[in-house]
């Protein structure tokens, strides 16, 4: 667990959320939740971050465990991308002002 001081001074204490990725072959990531969906070219998951899109070739889950919150794996990874409630709306208002 991290520690912060939030907006009152208060500490407060959030799960940490790492991603490590090894020679582009193999991601150890922590904080997940809960692993939403895979398959062998991407998986989806809840961390305490938000939801995190895994996309590859040849994915596999080397490792889980739920009470760590772990999850291991393994591939070719081309991309890491958290897909933010707000991201689309704020891509939508700018390409809307951008094409008006």
């Amino acid at each position: 667990m991290s520690q912060y001081y939030d907006t009152n001074n208060q500490k407060s204490t959030v799960p940490e959320h790492d991603v490590i990725m090894r020679s582009r072959r193999l991601l150890d990531i922590t904080g997940v939740k809960q692993v939403e969906s895979f398959d062998n070219e991407e998986f989806l998951l809840e961390t305490v971050m938000g939801i995190l899109a895994i996309r590859g070739q040849n994915l596999q889950m080397k490792n889980l465990d739920v009470d760590k919150g772990i999850v291991s794996i393994k591939g070719k990874i081309f991309d890491l991308v958290y897909l933010d409630e707000h991201h689309g709306e704020k891509a939508k208002g700018f390409f809307s002002k951008l094409f008006r």
